[in-house]
């Protein structure tokens, strides 16, 4: 009887962290693909703004054209729109959970691309 009910405990303990909704758990996965690319694009905007503050003209026009590149790419362009999609249900979200999970997935993913 007490194992029975410890381990209903530990399910109920555990099970929070999988209570993701399914537009959550779609965003985190879009977001995780996207990663790399988001990464690049967020050097590439340094480079273009420290390029331009020290006038050199010609690394700054060689980033924004790698960054025109990237957003030209038709499988990036599809997973940003469907993220933009998803952003405003998960905005009004009923789970707490939703938010505050992929809060932490972008933090992580900031201090990754460093």
């Amino acid at each position: 009887m007490r194992r029975r009910f410890a381990v209903a405990v530990l399910l109920l303990v555990a099970a929070p962290a999988q209570a993701l909704s399914p537009a959550a758990q779609e965003f985190m996965t879009i977001s995780k693909e996207l990663e790399p690319v988001q990464c690049e694009k967020r050097q590439l905007r340094r480079k273009i703004a420290l390029a331009e503050a020290e006038r050199r003209d010609g690394d700054a026009e060689a980033a924004r054209a790698r960054f025109a590149k990237l957003n030209k790419d038709p499988k990036t362009t599809r997973l940003e729109k469907r993220l933009a999609e998803l952003e405003p249900r998960l905005r009004k979200s009923s789970d707490p959970e939703d938010l505050q999970a992929i809060s932490l997935q972008q933090r992580e993913a900031f201090y990754r691309c460093e």
